[in-house]
C-alpha cells in the first residue's frame, strides 16, 4: 500500500502551467526533511468490556478522557510520502465506571507510521503551501502501567499542517485508535465479546492533539532541470547549423543556374559571396517562465544580425498549448517576444526594426517542449 501511494506521489509531480505549479523535485540526502513534533493530546477511551455498564459513549465525559503528551520524530522521503516514530500517552482511563477518579490509569503507547501528504500530491508541491492535509497509518505496542499490561494496535489519522514559517508549523492531528483487549487492563475484558473481531471487542482511543513541528536541515525540495528544454537548447543548434548549410548549398545552386544560363565568363579570381541563413533562429524557455533558458541561443541570433545589420527582424513568441489557459500562454508568448526583441536592442539593432508577434499556445513541434520559445527571422 505505501508503495502504491509512492507511486502517486511520484506521478503527482507532473508539469503544468497552473497557478499552484506541478513540477518535478530531486531526491534530498538521507538527513534532509527531517522533523520533530511536540503536542498535547486530549483522548477519549473506550473499553472492550465496558457494554454492560451502559455509559455515556461521548468523548467530552470526564470518566472517558484525559490529557497527555506526544512526541514525534520523522523524515520526508519524497514531498508526498514520509514515516513518523511516535510516542504518546501518560494519562489515561480505564473505564470501570462512572468515576473519573477510579478509571484514572497511566499508559504510554509507540507506533510507527507512514504519512502521505495529499496536498503535494494532488496539487503539486508547494514550499509556501499554507495547509497541508495529511492522512497517516501505523502500527504499534502499548503498555498500560497501572496495570502492568502491553498489547498490540493499529491507528489512523489526519495531521493538518499550518505553516508558520520554513522552519515551524503549527499541528492538529485527530486519530483513532484500536488496541488487543487487555490494553487497559480491565481483566473482566477477556471472553466478554464472542465475535473478538468486531470493533466493540477492542480497546479504543480517541485523539486529539495540538503542537508544534520543527523542520531540521535542509526542509524544502529542490525542482529538477528541465530536461525536455536542455534537449530543446541542443536540438536548436543543430536545427541552425542544418539551416545554414540548406540555405548555402540552396545558394550555390542558384549562382550555377545563373552562370550556366546567362553564360557568364569564368572570374579570374576566386568570387567570396557572404552566405545569410534565413531560416528562424530560435531561442528557447524553461516552462512558465520568461527569463532565456540558456544565453548559448543568443549567439545565433547575434550572428544573424551582425550578417544582416540594416534588415528588418520579426521576433515571434511561443508558448506551449498544453499547459495554461489561451489567455496565459498568449500574455506569455507576448512577454517571450519582448525577451528576445530587448536582445537584439543590445545587440545594436534599432527599435523601429522589429517587429514583435505573439503567437499563443502552439503545438507546432514535438516533443511540447519545444514550442516554448520565441525566433527571431528576417523580415
Amino acid at each position: 500500500m505505501v508503495l502504491a501511494i509512492a507511486s502517486v506521489s511520484v506521478a503527482g509531480m507532473a508539469q503544468s502551467e497552473t497557478p499552484e505549479m506541478k513540477y518535478s523535485v530531486a531526491t534530498n540526502s538521507f538527513w534532509s526533511n527531517w522533523f520533530i513534533q511536540a503536542n498535547v493530546a486530549g483522548t477519549a477511551f473506550y473499553n472492550s468490556g465496558e457494554t454492560p455498564l451502559h455509559l455515556d459513549k461521548s468523548p467530552l465525559k470526564g470518566f472517558r478522557n484525559n490529557l497527555g503528551l506526544s512526541v514525534a520524530v520523522g523524515k520526508w522521503f519524497t514531498p508526498g510520502l514520509g514515516l513518523r516514530t511516535k510516542v504518546n500517552g501518560i494519562w489515561g482511563r480505564t473505564v470501570l465506571s462512572d468515576d473519573k477518579e477510579f478509571n484514572a490509569s497511566k499508559y504510554w503507547q509507540a507506533n510507527e507510521q507512514a504519512l502521505f501528504n495529499l496536498s503535494n500530491m494532488l496539487c503539486g508541491y508547494n514550499p509556501n503551501r499554507v495547509w497541508n492535509f495529511i492522512p497517516y497509518i501505523g502500527a504499534g505496542i502499548a503498555r498500560n502501567m497501572s496495570y502492568d499490561t502491553y498489547s498490540m494496535g493499529l491507528q489512523a489519522g489526519l495531521l493538518n499542517e499550518f505553516r508558520l514559517s520554513r522552519k515551524f508549523a503549527l499541528n492538529l492531528d485527530f486519530s483513532f485508535g484500536v488496541h488487543e483487549p487487555d490494553f487497559d487492563g480491565d481483566p473482566s475484558a477477556a471472553g466478554t465479546d464472542a465475535d473478538r473481531m468486531s470493533l466493540k471487542s477492542k480497546d479504543r482511543d480517541f485523539n486529539l492533539e495540538i503542537g508544534l513541528t520543527y523542520n531540521l536541515g535542509k526542509a524544502t525540495w529542490n525542482k529538477t532541470p528541465d530536461v525536455d528544454a536542455l534537449n530543446a537548447l541542443h536540438q536548436s543548434q543543430l536545427d541552425a547549423l542544418n539551416a545554414q548549410l540548406a540555405d548555402a548549398n540552396a545558394e550555390n545552386e542558384r549562382l550555377n543556374d545563373l552562370i550556366k544560363n546567362h553564360k557568364c565568363p569564368e572570374a579570374k579570381t576566386p568570387v567570396t559571396v557572404k552566405e545569410v541563413a534565413a531560416a528562424p533562429v530560435s531561442v528557447f524557455f524553461n516552462i512558465n517562465k520568461s527569463k532565456i533558458a540558456s544565453r548559448k541561443d543568443l549567439q545565433n541570433v547575434k550572428a544573424l544580425t551582425e550578417a544582416s545589420k540594416d534588415s528588418k527582424f520579426v521576433v515571434t513568441g511561443y508558448a506551449d498549448s498544453k499547459t495554461g489557459s489561451a489567455s496565459y500562454n498568449q500574455a506569455l508568448s507576448q512577454k517571450r517576444a519582448e525577451t528576445v526583441a530587448d536582445e537584439l536592442v543590445k545587440m545594436g539593432v534599432s527599435r523601429d526594426k522589429i517587429e514583435i508577434v505573439a503567437k499563443g499556445g502552439v503545438a507546432d513541434l514535438t516533443p511540447i517542449s519545444y514550442n516554448r520559445r520565441a525566433t527571431v527571422e528576417i523580415k
